[in-house]
């Protein structure tokens, strides 16, 4: 097994800057996987562009020294993501032939830190998977400008990195649904949406939440100061609907207050297949409607599905 990784634009040619600076934490990434793969044994190349000054020039020269490595099993470019909105958030890889290892990489960055697995994404016309010999995946971490994203990205950033070393060498088991034995919440059912300051009708302008008592709790879930529709509102119509989060009618004896900020839940839409993790972040909905679960309006989106479509929920998802 031989791989050959790269960090996405130069020093002297900057990527996305956001919350985080691309360049850098690209740089850091490839850094700790290839000391992950070369202490496990395997061989492994890296390089930084420190000399191209446009992008033209850098995408062409991390190309050449990928295409000058001889032969190798994998071609890696990681990136970090932005978007204009600044909601954006998840991880995702591209890929121009193994899907199968993009998928897996996805999985697994998500699986051991809870940010969105956005999933495998064919784009043979990006430079880099169209002009490196190997098969080649470009890694979009997350999103550097999404406070959610980076406050994940910087708690888990070993396992992220181990992650993506255990899956290009073949170590990795990457499962799509955590052992049922090691959830202490688990429901199929309908769900409908919640939260948010377009929420005006499921949420009074003073309503709070079950067991966030302030932003500063769970600052990821929450949309900025002063955002229009939020001003003097309760913490329900202050939740960003862009972030994914999800009530359920948690057993507070199996799983208590605190520790339900301290994990994710995996959310399958049982008529798309989609499995997206998410937030808890109240307590609900009320057994009078008919459902297990209401989550944000942008994990439905996600999701691919709409009110009283079924779902299956289950806590936690990595079964810490």
């Amino acid at each position: 097994m031989r791989i050959c990784i790269s960090s996405g634009h130069s020093t002297k040619c900057q990527g996305a800057v956001g919350i985080m600076n691309e360049v850098e934490e690209a740089t850091a990434v490839v850094d700790e996987v290839a000391l992950y793969l070369a202490d496990a044994g395997y061989a492994v190349e890296k390089f930084h562009d420190t000399v191209s000054i446009s992008q033209n020039e850098c995408l062409n020269r991390i190309v050449d020294w990928h295409n000058a490595q001889g032969k190798r099993d994998y071609d890696v470019s990681v990136h970090f993501n932005a978007s204009e909105s600044h909601q954006g958030h998840g991880v995702e890889v591209f890929y121009g032939s193994p899907k199968q290892l993009a998928a897996e990489l996805s999985a697994a960055i998500s699986n051991v830190s809870g940010l969105t697995n956005r999933g495998a994404k064919p784009d043979p016309g990006l430079f880099f998977l169209g002009h490196t010999a190997a098969p080649a995946v470009l890694i979009e971490v997350c999103f550097l400008d999404h406070a959610g994203d980076v406050e994940l990205y910087r708690t888990y950033f070993p396992l992220i990195c181990e992650a993506i070393a255990d899956v290009l060498s073949g170590d990795a088991e990457v499962s799509p649904m955590p052992p049922e034995t090691t959830a202490l919440f688990h429901e199929i059912g309908l769900c409908s949406h919640f939260g948010g300051p377009d929420d005006t009708t499921g949420v009074s302008d003073s309503e709070g939440l079950a067991f966030i008592y302030a932003v500063q709790d769970a600052p990821h879930l929450f949309l900025p100061e002063g955002t229009p529709g939020t001003v003097g509102c309760g913490l329900a119509r202050r939740l960003n609907p862009h972030v994914h989060y999800v009530a359920c009618r948690w057993d507070y004896e199996q799983t208590p207050k605190p520790s339900l900020l301290q994990s994710v839940a995996l959310v399958r839409a049982a008529k798309t297949g989609i499995a997206l993790t998410a937030f808890p972040a109240d307590w609900g909905p009320n057994e009078k409607t008919g459902r297990i679960a209401d989550l944000s309006p942008g994990l439905m989106a996600d999701l691919g599905i709409t009110t009283d479509d079924e779902v299956e929920v289950i806590y936690p998802w990595r079964g810490d």
